[in-house]
């Protein structure tokens, strides 16, 4: 079933936004209060604990059944020598997801999160998005169910990646495009580009921007002029994810990049996001800022596949768990008000 069965269809759900549950956000807040500890001394735990309260709908809210999504593409613009690797890469890490042996085979297995891989297409790269749309109305909507798809209503918490050759130029053309700046602020060096690398990268950005700057006015046609296959996806889980009102952790810089520009239409929309880490994509800090985001870890990584995100989860178990386990002031016998 197409969730998204039309552009007005995406348009009216980013209009429909469910907000958090009111009365499970003042019992945590209530229960924290209450622990043996002085307010606010475990910091953004308690922030985190609170958050996930909110979303999931109960006072003490817990992780029974986590999910990391990978979703993979392929663009045309890698034509132009924008990656230091060839588009044949991702279908060999999508294989390498399937054997088990890559990075987030590893960390979803230690967050505790099941792993489902989305490869979409990749036989079939986007269009080279400097000479037109990277897709078709059709192919942008296909894109968005299949994030939507991986979302289910019994999930307690979704993290989010990818896996795309050159997939950090479209992540610097749908920053620049929705939130402001020269191609040159938003593009680094992505898996390891030499100066040279990151100034044809430079140049593939400015002219697709060039060319869908003024053809862009909405976060639909954002996406589908600029993005890929693999952020479209992202996007369309993290909507149908605040429908679902499951709380998302996003990773670096080119899951954020899926979002900006549902964020700058609709406020509010990411209120339902953690940001896993901040990455070494040099574009990151300046995203994360600019989408109100305090990333929960900064480990200088780089690799993409949903990798800090899946790793902050234990972060956000641990915020589970003092909030749950730790004793109140009356069960200790404590007395309140330290």
């Amino acid at each position: 079933m197409s969730v998204f069965a039309s552009p007005a269809a995406f348009a009216a759900a980013l209009a429909d936004l469910p907000a958090p549950d009111g009365d499970a956000l003042t019992a945590a807040r209530a229960h924290q209060d209450e622990l043996t500890k002085p307010r606010g001394s475990l910091g953004r735990l308690e922030d985190i604990a609170v958050f996930m309260a909110g979303w999931q709908g109960r006072a003490c809210p817990a992780i029974a059944k986590g999910r990391t999504a990978i979703f993979a593409g392929n663009h045309g613009f890698t034509v132009h020598g924008v990656s230091a690797f060839p588009t044949s890469v991702t279908a060999a890490m999508v294989a390498n997801f399937a054997a088990g042996g890559a990075a987030i085979n590893a960390l979803a297995g230690a967050a505790g999160l099941d792993l489902v891989v989305v490869p979409l297409d990749l036989d079939q790269p986007t269009a080279d998005f400097t000479q037109s749309p990277a897709m078709s109305e059709a192919e942008c909507l296909a894109a968005l169910n299949a994030g939507a798809a991986v979302v289910t209503p019994d999930l307690d918490i979704l993290t989010l990646g990818e896996m795309g050759i050159g997939n950090t130029t479209a992540a610097a053309a749908l920053c620049a495009q929705s939130l402001g700046g020269s191609a040159a602020e938003w593009v680094g060096p992505g898996t390891g580009l030499d100066p040279a690398g990151v100034a044809r990268k430079t140049a593939v950005v400015d002219q697709a921007l060039a060319r869908h700057g003024q053809g862009a006015p909405t976060p639909f046609e954002t996406l589908r002029r600029l993005g890929g296959r693999e952020i479209v996806a992202m996007a369309g889980a993290v909507l149908r994810a605040r429908q679902l009102r499951v709380p998302v952790v996003l990773d670096g810089f080119i899951g954020c990049a899926a979002v900006a520009p549902l964020a700058v239409a609709v406020p509010g929309i990411l209120d339902h996001c953690l940001a896993g880490h901040c990455s070494a994509e040099p574009g990151h800090v300046r995203l994360l800022a600019r989408l109100g985001l305090e990333p929960l870890l900064n480990l200088r990584l780089r690799l993409g596949e949903g990798s800090g995100a899946a790793l902050a989860v234990g972060v956000i178990r641990a915020a589970l768990a003092t909030h749950a386990q730790m004793a109140t002031f009356a069960q200790a016998g404590v007395a309140a008000g330290l």
